[in-house]
């Protein structure tokens, strides 16, 4: 099953510095029917006006993964870490029994990002963060785990979930296949390009949920920059 999410269809939340597109019911956007899929409960699509950002906020029992498409993000929490995470690269941070941060694109230009929640396996436990930088020459014509809680996946950056991020940056022409066990539940998004999944056209951020397809074949139209979760 490959139901195919539209970009012009996702939720929608605009002020003056920030224009967010959302997959999946969020703040004071509501859909019933997309609560989530499996474990994975929150894939927003971000812009952030230069020297603009979200002020210091809580969380807990949740696994935030920021994948930045374009510009920077400058991260702080209440733990004492600060760090900048720039395009092509991706930060974790595990809320764990409760953490405050603060994220802000202290850039000359816009930022655009994916933010990616998913539920841990267990509650509680001490918060962490991370960054790790990944050159998408690195993941041309493959795929790459950008973070994983899933045994094998070294190299990757760490979550307390039965899930893992992958990304990769495919050539018009070129075609992948990612193979998934049964009944795990995959949502995929084209950050950038065209293409077709398992006979599915996807468009610039159109997103598609996944399910049942073992042996997903995806194949670029145009050079295409995807971003893949595999979860419960």
């Amino acid at each position: 099953m490959i139901e195919k999410r539209p970009f012009t269809g996702l939720g929608r939340f605009q002020n003056e510095w920030l224009n967010a597109h959302y997959h999946f019911s969020f703040s004071n956007w509501y859909d019933p029917k997309r609560m989530g899929w499996g474990a994975l409960r929150v894939w927003n699509d971000d812009e952030i006006a230069p020297r603009q950002g979200f002020p210091p906020h809580g969380h807990s029992d949740m696994e935030i993964i920021t994948y930045v498409r374009n510009g920077a993000i400058t991260h702080q929490d209440s733990l004492g870490n600060k760090g900048r995470t720039e395009a092509g690269d991706v930060q974790v941070m595990s809320a764990g029994a409760g953490v405050q941060h603060a994220e802000f694109n202290l850039e000359p230009e816009t930022t655009t990002l994916f933010q990616i929640w998913i539920e841990p396996s267990g509650r509680g436990g001490a918060p962490s963060w991370g960054a790790q930088p990944f050159p998408k020459g690195d993941r041309a014509n493959a795929f790459a785990v950008l973070a994983s809680g899933m045994p094998g996946d070294e190299g990757a950056l760490p979550i307390r979930a039965d899930a893992r991020i992958l990304g990769a940056t495919l050539q018009a022409g070129r075609e992948l296949t990612y193979s998934a066990a049964p009944g795990r539940h995959l949502y995929l998004v084209a950050a950038a390009g065209e293409l077709d999944v398992g006979g599915v056209e996807l468009g610039p951020r159109d997103g598609a949920a996944i399910l049942d397809e073992p042996n997903l074949v995806i194949r670029a139209h145009k050079d295409c920059e995807l971003v893949l979760v595999d979860c419960a």
